[in-house]
């Protein structure tokens, strides 16, 4: 595979990774998955985690793998290169791991002193990275190793966290966000 066809493949197999936590944002609010509930004098969690977030931005990742397999065959034509198709297990693995990863960066995040917003470097970028991969493991072991090869796991880990400051940035920019990570 030339370098570009893996960067278009690796980008186009983690879309539906990409898209859970914005959509968990835009439609988030309501019950918070720790109940309000501290551990060692802090949150859990916190208000930024709930479960209407968790559920819309895994349904919306998982809708988007499904709606990606649907135009696959006519997207590969025009872009003149392979792309990976998604099995429902494959997509929701990959959605609802990156709502997982997430939620684990948060736990740590408050187990380390840091309130909801505050930059964590690496972690930041990369926790729904590392919870969608490896729930995709998981849920659908073949798809990911025939997806997931190593260029393509190599063009994920450092595409994601420039993809990942420069989209912050660009909504900080446009008020969307309270902070540009």
């Amino acid at each position: 595979m030339e370098t570009v066809d893996t960067v278009v493949w690796a980008l186009w197999a983690m879309l539906p990774a990409y898209i859970p936590n914005n959509a968990a944002v835009l439609a988030g609010g309501g019950r918070p998955i720790d109940g309000g509930r501290t551990w060692g004098g802090r949150r859990v969690l916190g208000d930024g985690k709930t479960w209407r977030g968790t559920l819309i931005g895994t349904a919306a990742g998982t809708a988007l793998a499904l709606g990606l397999t649907q135009v696959t065959p006519s997207v590969s034509a025009a872009l003149g290169t392979d792309l990976p198709t998604f099995s429902l297990r494959a997509g929701l693995g990959l959605a609802f791991g990156a709502m997982l990863g997430d939620i684990g960066a948060s736990f740590l995040k408050r187990r380390t002193g840091r309130e909801r917003g505050a930059a964590f470097p690496g972690l930041d970028q990369l926790d729904f990275v590392v919870g969608a991969l490896l729930c995709a493991f998981v849920a659908a072991p073949s798809w990911f190793t025939e997806t997931f090869t190593l260029p393509v796991l190599v063009v994920v880990v450092v595409a994601t966290p420039v993809l990942h400051v420069v989209t912050n940035g660009i909504a900080y920019l446009l008020g969307l966000k309270n902070e540009p990570w």
